[in-house]
């Protein structure tokens, strides 16, 4: 008998989102947010700020990830169900191209959704680290 609980469809939606982007399949990360995402990053990230709507998350966040860092990843390994609310953890890793230094940084993302659309994220992060890479 198993004493683990079944894993939520919100738990289920952040694992395969976190795949599609390790992929590269930007647009299937995309098409899970909702029109006015509020995605919020740490004071102190390359990318600071808070972006509204899948368009500018792409042009502030996702873009930049791609063409500044040489093997920029994501790695989440643990998902902590909070209904709707699912936090992240895991540790970024990539190469700055400018400076070729490389970096790995411990996060935690938390999410919040509804309806199976996200409609907010905040990160916390190392932004030590990163800032050690630019």
């Amino acid at each position: 008998m198993s004493t683990e609980a079944p894993v939520s469809s919100n738990v289920r939606l952040m694992e395969q989102l976190y795949q599609a982007f390790g992929r590269g399949e930007i647009p299937a990360v995309l098409a899970r947010f909702n029109p006015h995402i509020e995605w919020v990053t740490a004071e102190g990230s390359p990318y600071p700020g808070t972006f509204t709507g899948p368009q500018a998350v792409l042009e502030g966040v996702f873009i930049p990830l791609g063409t500044e860092w040489e093997g920029f990843r994501v790695d989440a390994v643990e998902f902590i169900d909070g209904g709707d609310k699912v936090v992240a953890l895991g540790r970024y890793s990539g190469t700055y191209r400018a400076t070729g230094r490389a970096m790995t940084a411990a996060f935690a993302h938390v999410w919040t959704l509804r309806d199976g659309a996200i409609i907010r994220y905040r990160q916390y992060v190392d932004s030590r680290k990163m800032a050690e890479a630019l």
